[in-house]
């Protein structure tokens, strides 16, 4: 049987666009990854409490996030299953799917395959992640554990500029941790961070461990050019030493950018390939946030629905 849409990923991206896809009658087949990404569900399944997610006045746990919309998703019919994509070749049709336990022959693609934040995997990093230390200061910084306190970024580039510029809104000081002499970071952003009055640079600076009780209470930074040793008090250590898209996969079938991240055309989430889209953090190196993520599912969705519409005096469609 040839599968009318397979989504390879789950997460916001993969479990929005298998709702829409569910109630469009095109019962996707939905591989929710497990070891590649640790857990099904993406990224926010590592994350505590999501308190930007619309809906949500009070907060929501991230993994109770992802549970909803996992049971939204089998409410619209989607098959989920709890596996590995190892291959994907679209250079025939059907498009071939290639499991851990099947393969897998299918019309039409979404994938939300996401991208993984990079950490410095310091002592002490598990102890303390969600518990003082993330990876993103726009989902994590409104937390009540950096309210007026002293927090650390790590990085030289935008990102790193701009998350430490967003922690001044919450945290009473802000420690930029730069390896180098000097900042990757655009000119703009470089004047915006010396000019502030709560952010203090530390050149040729790396953090060494995380030490603290339930929560960070303080990190060991290292000078790197005469390796002395400090101690930084701070409740909250970031990383924004960028990410890494999750699509090893496809490379060679599918137009990458530089950094890897799938290329999308325009305002759709179409790739090169007719028949394949993107959702989410794969193809998304800017916002990085769930409802952006969901919002690309969701275009995905609606947009593989259309082009199986267009293709079906063709295509043997796959119907209850």
């Amino acid at each position: 049987m040839i599968e009318n849409l397979v989504i390879i990923g789950s997460g916001p991206a993969g479990y929005t666009a298998a709702i829409y896809a569910g109630r469009a009658q095109l019962k996707p087949v939905v591989f929710e990854g497990f070891a590649a990404s640790g857990v099904p569900g993406g990224q926010l399944m590592t994350t505590t409490e999501v308190e930007n997610f619309p809906g949500f006045p009070e907060g929501i746990q991230g993994p109770k996030l992802m549970q909803r919309m996992r049971q939204q998703a089998l409410r619209w019919g989607a098959q989920l299953i709890t596996d590995d994509v190892v291959a994907a070749d679209f250079q025939q049709r059907p498009f071939l799917v290639i499991a851990a336990e099947q393969v897998v022959r299918t019309h039409a693609v979404i994938i939300s395959t996401g991208a993984t934040a990079k950490r410095l995997h310091l002592p002490g990093e598990e102890t303390f992640w969600n518990n003082g230390i993330s990876a993103c200061a726009i989902c994590d910084g409104a937390n009540p554990l950096f309210q007026s306190a002293e927090v650390a970024v790590v990085g030289g580039g935008d990102s790193a500029a701009e998350e430490a510029l967003y922690l001044t809104k919450y945290a009473r000081k802000v420690h930029l941790l730069v390896r180098r002499d000097r900042l990757r970071a655009s000119k703009t952003m470089q004047d915006r961070l010396f000019n502030h009055p709560q952010i203090d640079i530390h050149w040729n600076c790396i953090p060494l461990s995380a030490h603290g009780d339930e929560v960070l209470r303080r990190i060991l930074v290292q000078e790197v050019l005469t390796g002395t040793v400090s101690e930084l008090p701070v409740s909250g250590l970031f990383y924004a030493i960028g990410h890494t898209p999750n699509t090893q996969l496809f490379q060679g079938q599918l137009l990458l950018d530089q950094a890897g991240y799938i290329q999308t055309g325009g305002k759709s989430t179409a790739t090169n390939i007719p028949g394949v889209w993107a959702a989410g953090d794969v193809q998304d190196h800017h916002y990085r946030q769930a409802i952006t993520a969901a919002g690309t599912g969701c275009m995905a969705a609606l947009e593989a629905e259309r082009w199986l519409a267009e293709q079906q005096s063709f295509l043997s469609f796959n119907v209850a």
